[in-house]
């Protein structure tokens, strides 16, 4: 059996990858599959994953047969392999017959490396029989948390590889994703039978990536000052709940100067798959996408990740984030979030599908995302933490760059509470928040008078807080448990917690709503460390071998980032090599690369 410490496996991850090291986690899980067991891998996105696969593929006799669920990034996934130099295929319903028949004569004839399938493809006997008549070296099935069926990447299609390890028992498997807790973990390895296999869990520290979370007032406009004043021309991934909010996010973001494309499933197929091969080749543009947008994006240059709504869980909002910085780089992940953004979530939940226990472990979830989002501590620390692993504050997430303050709020939640009980005993009424705050604030609009709300006794009570302040309170009493949302109508009432409050027997202690400098601190932290990674002198020559990557990208019709990452234009830029041996030790250039590429890069440098 071959081992990863022998000098097979490290030459290929250097003649094919261009490296000359593993990173964290890598080595032992390449050898615990090279060496025929099964894995199950945790690993976070831009941790490099596909590596622990690749190799093993490539080390063991036969074809490596790698499961995926990205139809529609399965030709950049083969044509990033090739330009490495690994022979590289796919079969998918994209395809016409004559162009799978070529591909399935490749694998029975030995000359393919990796064969990239859809998990429904699993299910056709024909391509069992394939299998059959080819050499398989291992199994790798990717995106594996697609197989939780209460997830929200849920595939039905990944319930049926289960079979895989009954068909073929001697064949190694590795799982693979980029988020799971504990528990969905568990769920993994129950429906993929991996049961015994050895579990791989990485850090799940993305440290290039600034967390911060603030208030939602007008959140587009929000959006637009983030962007013109520290992402200008960058590429970025903008989440909406809805498809009619991306649609206006991202014309709203054209209008305004900004390069945005939409994408949603209501979008017409050709203009999906047009908006996300753009998004892939071109630089600097913008995707305001619903969460259908994302999964398996392996472009390494998204400089930030914007949420405009709230997530339903932190797994959901990590992998989102996690599509900042693949390459190591200084990134941003941002977030905007309100009072109705719980009211909404948490009247989807009661109103959702499933049984009891479902909704049960869904508002689990969202209290686990308010808590991240109301907590006074490190963003990073409290992230680490739900994933079961400890961490350090990191000094680089916007509690951690402006402390928040934090105040006694009792009295006001017992006005609040106050409010509501009032409605309900004296009146028999139920209202939603911005009516409770209405009240509290004392304005004799239509409906405070049409009620006659002014005659209450907690009228005007409140006007020692201002509007948003006032939301702020209720949006943290729904994020404590100490105020629910009735489902039906989005109406305030009471939980078992409110009695503790109201009879004071329970201290209630908040984050204070004010205007934050963050931004200014954040793009600080963020030049400093930018300034670091590229000196000023190496920026002219980052730009022009940029350009030169570009029109090689265009003329081939591949993504830049298939040519070379920027990660390896920037130490390029840095190291100046003036040979093909000099350039040839860069982080990324392997041999493939060298060979193809080498001159150009060379005559790139030299010119003025």
């Amino acid at each position: 059996m071959t081992s990863p410490e022998t000098p097979e496996t490290l030459d290929t991850l250097r003649r094919v990858f261009g490296y000359d090291a593993f990173r964290d986690g890598q080595r032992e899980i390449i050898e615990h599959v090279v060496a025929g067991g099964d894995a199950l891998v945790l690993m976070p996105t831009g941790g490099g994953k596909s590596l622990c696969y690749q190799i093993p593929a490539l080390v063991r006799k036969g074809t490596g047969i790698v499961v995926s669920p990205l139809i529609a990034l399965m030709q950049d996934q083969v044509d990033a392999l090739r330009a490495l130099g690994v022979r590289a295929g796919f079969l998918n319903s994209t395809q016409d017959f004559d162009e799978r028949r070529v591909v399935e004569a490749q694998f029975t004839a030995g000359e393919l490396d990796l064969l990239y399938l859809a998990p429904e493809r699993l299910k056709l006997a024909a391509t069992v029989e394939l299998l059959d008549r080819g050499d398989v070296s291992l199994f790798a099935i990717d995106e594996a948390h697609c197989v939780s069926q209460w997830g929200h990447d849920f595939r039905p299609d990944y319930l049926t590889l289960s079979g895989l390890h009954e068909r073929w028992p001697d064949i190694p498997r590795i799982a693979l994703t980029a988020t799971a807790t504990e528990a969905t973990r568990g769920e993994i390895a129950s429906r993929l039978r991996l049961e015994q296999a050895r579990h791989f869990v990485a850090s799940f520290d993305r440290p290039n990536i600034q967390y911060r979370i603030e208030p939602k007032t007008d959140a587009k406009r929000q959006l637009l000052r983030l962007l013109q004043s520290e992402h200008k021309g960058d590429a970025g991934i903008v989440y909406c709940l809805s498809r009619n909010s991306v649609e206006k996010n991202a014309a709203f973001l054209t209008e305004n100067g900004i390069e945005a494309l939409p994408y949603h499933a209501g979008l017409d197929a050709e203009i999906r798959a047009a908006n996300q091969a753009r998004f892939l080749r071109e630089d600097g543009l913008v995707m305001v996408a619903t969460i259908a947008f994302g999964m398996g994006i392996d472009k390494p240059d998204v400089r930030f990740v914007a949420h405009l709504d709230l997530p339903k869980s932190v797994e959901g909002y990590y992998q989102e984030t996690g599509r900042a910085g693949r390459d190591g780089l200084p990134s941003t992940a941002w977030l905007a979030y309100g009072l109705q953004d719980v009211v909404n979530l948490r009247k989807m939940i009661d109103g959702g599908e499933g049984d009891a226990a479902h909704r049960r472990r869904q508002a689990m979830h969202l209290d686990s995302m308010l808590a991240l989002c109301e907590t006074v501590e490190c963003r990073r620390v409290q992230l680490l933490n739900y994933f079961g692993q400890p961490g350090e504050p990191c000094g680089n997430c916007d509690t951690c760059l402006t402390p928040p303050e934090t105040w006694d709020a009792t009295v006001p939640a017992q006005k609040v509470l106050s409010t509501v009980v009032r409605l309900d005993r004296e009146r028999r009424q139920k209202f939603g928040a911005g009516h409770i705050v209405d009240i509290l604030l004392g304005k004799k609009n239509a409906k405070v008078i049409q009620f006659d709300h002014d005659s209450l006794k907690v009228f005007g009570i409140g006007t020692d807080l201002r509007d948003v302040e006032w939301r702020g309170v209720v949006r943290q009493l729904l994020a404590q448990g100490l105020i629910a949302v009735e489902s039906d109508h989005g109406t305030l009432v009471l939980t078992d917690e409110s009695a503790g409050v109201l009879r004071g027997e329970r201290t209630v202690m908040m984050r204070r709503e004010t205007e934050r400098p963050v931004a200014k601190a954040a793009k600080t932290a963020k030049a400093a460390k930018a300034q670091v990674e590229l000196p000023a002198e190496a920026m002219p020559i980052f730009e022009r071998l940029r350009a030169w990557r570009a029109a090689t990208a265009k003329e081939q019709g591949v993504p830049a980032y298939v040519i070379f990452h920027d990660a390896t234009l920037r130490e390029i830029a840095t190291a100046l090599p003036t040979s093909l041996a000099a350039l040839g030790r860069v982080n990324g250039v392997g041999e493939n690369k060298l060979a193809k590429y080498g001159d150009q890069v060379l005559e790139t440098l030299a010119a003025d």
